[in-house]
């Protein structure tokens, strides 16, 4: 495992010279553009497992994407290699069809300091709350981006982000009504606190996640990767293109539903990616918005 071979497959050719935001941000930036996020090693027979080689190998060498616990133990390791002072936090997701935070820590993420100040990094949630940029650990500040404007809340030691989207025009109007469109235009994403975790903290989950007909990813076969206007998605069948501000306060999202024969030529053509084994898609109805 090298950097440098990291840094060819998202294209990021920068400076590495200093770790300062800008930084930071760029090489954040050249990552959720080339590395999808996606779970479809569950839905063509592959497991997904957490030992950083088999991570590296999968998304470096095999040009894959993967999940939070893959695409940010990844990220860490990469600002870790380059002197960041970069740290693995644990959070609960939001689950808007149950109205609640979910009871299992399921998602990683990545805390960075620089000159004192805290950072999020999240390179792993995907479609439309995946943040573009390194958030500010302050609580109750607006924190505007190309996706929406993002928002820290800290009560009792407990973190709280949550996203304010704009208005969304659909063309394609049989869609407007699917459960894969957000109807809230604010919209909480995950709660979590400061303590450090290792990737041993998710063992459990990896396996949970991937087995339990209860959890989303054995629902849903999902590949979603952010673009330089917004970002693609492919749930199932269904292909969703957004473009985010189109025209003022409104983003543009455009669904098609694929065929069987066009899902593995839709995955190389919008996501660069090339499955080794047969990909079974599935959707099956709830709630995964985008």
């Amino acid at each position: 495992m090298n950097l440098e071979e990291y840094f060819v497959r998202t294209g990021y050719n920068g400076s590495l010279e200093k770790q300062d935001l800008e930084t930071l941000t760029d090489i954040f930036q050249h990552h959720i553009r080339a590395v999808p996020f996606e779970n479809l090693s569950i839905h063509c027979g592959e497991k997904i497992t957490l030992e950083l080689e088999h991570v590296y190998n999968k998304i470096v060498r095999k040009k894959r994407g993967g999940w939070c616990m893959e695409n940010n133990q990844l990220l860490g390791w990469v600002l870790k290699g380059l002197g960041y002072e970069a740290s693995f936090l644990g959070a609960y997701v939001f689950n808007p069809h149950q109205n609640t935070y979910a009871n299992i820590m399921t998602h990683l993420l990545v805390k960075v300091v620089i000159d004192g100040k805290a950072y999020i990094v999240d390179a792993g949630f995907g479609v439309s709350y995946q943040m573009w940029q390194p958030m500010e650990l302050v609580s109750g500040k607006d924190q505007p981006q190309a996706p929406g404007i993002f928002r820290f809340t800290e009560k009792n030691a407990i973190w709280y982000l949550e996203k304010m989207r704009r208005k969304q025009y659909i063309p394609n109007q049989h869609f407007s009504n699917s459960d894969l469109v957000e109807k809230k235009e604010c919209r909480k994403v995950y709660m979590f606190s400061l303590e450090p975790r290792t990737v041993e903290d998710f063992r459990f989950q990896c396996s949970y996640l991937q087995t339990s007909p209860e959890s989303l990813f054995t629902k849903k076969s999902i590949c979603t990767l952010q673009t330089t206007d917004g970002f693609r998605a492919l749930i199932g069948w269904t292909l969703t293109e957004t473009t985010y501000n189109y025209k003022e306060n409104m983003d543009l999202v455009e669904f098609v539903t694929l065929e069987d024969e066009e899902v593995e030529k839709t995955l190389k053509e919008k996501f660069n990616i090339t499955l080794e084994k047969k990909l079974v898609p599935i959707n099956v109805k709830g709630y995964y918005t985008i």
